[in-house]
């Protein structure tokens, strides 16, 4: 006996016909990570000001953020391509556009390269080639050695991966000067030696997120005082590569007195999550999450003394 049901229809096909087109432009701009983006802006334009020792020239530091952007843009978009099926198992990503369903994984992939050409072409016509390089180096490092390779292999992704988060610094610098030189190379070196720490603080609080996604973060695979052990000894180096700046870039006294004292307030906060371990602490009483936030103000604020710096010279 026939019947007159009506053709069943995929329920992330129905809410895609019903979303409106500011919905789909949302998604496709959550695709982009903005909240990472504006961290990799707070470097980019403070070397753009060291570089210039002053106010960067107008048209060139316009063009280098607009298309540094785009290019952050377009590399993490292929990389929500890449783990969507990461995104759908953890809590903190799961609300991702791939992961919800609202942009399709074609959509998100193309959209990534487009961002990735746009970024990539718009430096060299507006800026330079050193800048483009450098820019679709960062997209390539970061899709096809960080997210294909590292991420889901060792407990070391963050470290070499996180070379790619250090690019926007040489990218300012590039972008002014058309060259890099050993300053650059400082602040290079200050986000490197930054990242672990910051990324394995994060990992500790969601520890059985990346677990549940077999995604081998340090916090995953070793203990919670090798974590701390490995957090101290990288936060250390921060601070001393940040104080290097003085003497390669000739600051005025101004940059080494804020960058000792937020180095100081940040192995204050280190220790005392080395404090809480030896007390017993665990899980979430060991506070994680605290030097997390902390590291976010001391790389802004760090950054922020670079750009102040350098119109004082």
């Amino acid at each position: 006996m026939l019947t007159n049901n009506p053709t069943t229809v995929p329920a992330g096909a129905a809410t895609t016909a019903r979303r409106t087109a500011g919905e789909v432009v949302r998604a496709y701009v959550a695709l982009t990570k903005p909240r990472i983006i504006e961290l990799l802006l707070i470097t980019t334009l403070p070397v753009m000001f060291l570089a210039a020792r002053g106010l960067p020239d107008l048209w060139p530091a316009t063009w280098t953020m607009v298309f540094g952007t785009l290019s952050a843009g377009s590399a993490n978009a292929l990389n929500c391509y890449i783990d969507r099926d990461i995104d759908e198992v953890m809590r903190r990503t799961r609300r991702r556009p791939l992961a919800r369903h609202q942009v399709s994984p074609r959509g998100a992939l193309v959209f990534g390269v487009i961002l990735g050409a746009l970024s990539t072409f718009g430096l060299a016509l507006t800026v330079n080639w050193i800048a483009a390089w450098l820019s679709l180096a960062a997209i390539l490092f970061y899709v096809l050695v960080y997210s294909m390779i590292l991420k889901r292999r060792t407990s070391q992704n963050i470290v070499w991966g996180g070379i790619a988060g250090c690019m926007p610094v040489l990218i300012g610098w590039a972008g002014i000067t058309g060259e890099l030189a050993w300053a650059p190379l400082v602040l290079f070196g200050v986000v490197f030696f930054w990242t672990p720490p910051h990324t394995w603080t994060l990992a500790m609080r969601y520890r059985e997120d990346y677990a549940a996604a077999a995604v081998p973060m340090l916090p995953v695979v070793a203990s919670d005082r090798v974590v701390v052990r490995q957090v101290i000894a990288y936060t250390w180096a921060t601070v001393l590569c940040s104080l290097l700046l003085w003497p390669v870039a000739a600051t005025t006294p101004l940059y080494p007195a804020v960058a000792a004292a937020l180095g100081a307030a940040c192995l204050f906060e280190v220790y005392a999550l080395r404090r809480r371990l030896n007390a017993g602490k665990t899980g979430v009483d060991l506070r994680p999450m605290r030097f997390f936030h902390w590291s976010n103000i001391y790389l802004a604020l760090l950054f922020l003394a670079v750009a102040v710096d350098s119109l004082l010279v």
